[in-house]
């Protein structure tokens, strides 16, 4: 039994979905929720370092995206142990699991970090959507219905950055 599908006794929350299903959700789920931090992290550092003519604009919508991805992360994680499984603890099981790249340049052009950010959405809209379907094979309609919130969500922001970045490319002032 690997180390990640061992759960302590006092942790062990019953459910009715099969332990395997269990595992295999809950590994899903852990991947989203550290690409969740992951993306995060990425939206927040982009927020600190926009600059130019449309500062304001997208300073604003980086913060208010960021606060809704972070609000994504609770949800998740709460959705992994109402099922029984077990969550990422630290930064370091973040990293490893995390698909969403870090961007640790110095200066990132703001259509750059916006596009960046429209393309992580993007990654994580898929994600999710296949997430879904294992939600429903294994008939968990808790982390479905879950995720099609978050989906919803994250297409939402996926457009708002597309919309935006179009703006940054323009001539317009």
């Amino acid at each position: 039994m690997s180390k990640a599908s061992k759960t302590s006794p006092d942790l062990d929350t019953p459910s009715d979905i099969p332990k395997a299903a269990v595992d295999k959700i809950s590994g899903t789920l852990n991947v989203l929720l550290a690409d969740a931090f992951a993306l995060y992290l990425k939206t927040k550092n982009f927020h600190w370092h926009v600059s130019g003519r449309h500062f304001h604009d997208y300073h604003l919508m980086l913060d208010e995206q960021s606060d809704a991805i972070f609000a994504t992360t609770d949800q998740l994680a709460e959705r992994v142990r109402k099922l029984g499984g077990n969550t990422v603890r630290s930064i370091g099981q973040v990293s490893k699991l995390q698909t969403i790249k870090d961007n640790d340049e110095d200066y990132v052009p703001p259509r750059e970090m916006l596009r960046e950010l429209m393309e992580d959405n993007k990654h994580i809209a898929t994600a999710m959507r296949k997430a879904h379907k294992l939600c429903d094979d294994n008939e968990d309609s808790g982390t479905a219905g879950l995720l099609e919130t978050f989906i919803d969500e994250t297409e939402r922001r996926t457009w708002f950055l597309f919309e935006a970045s179009r703006q940054e490319g323009s001539n317009a002032t």
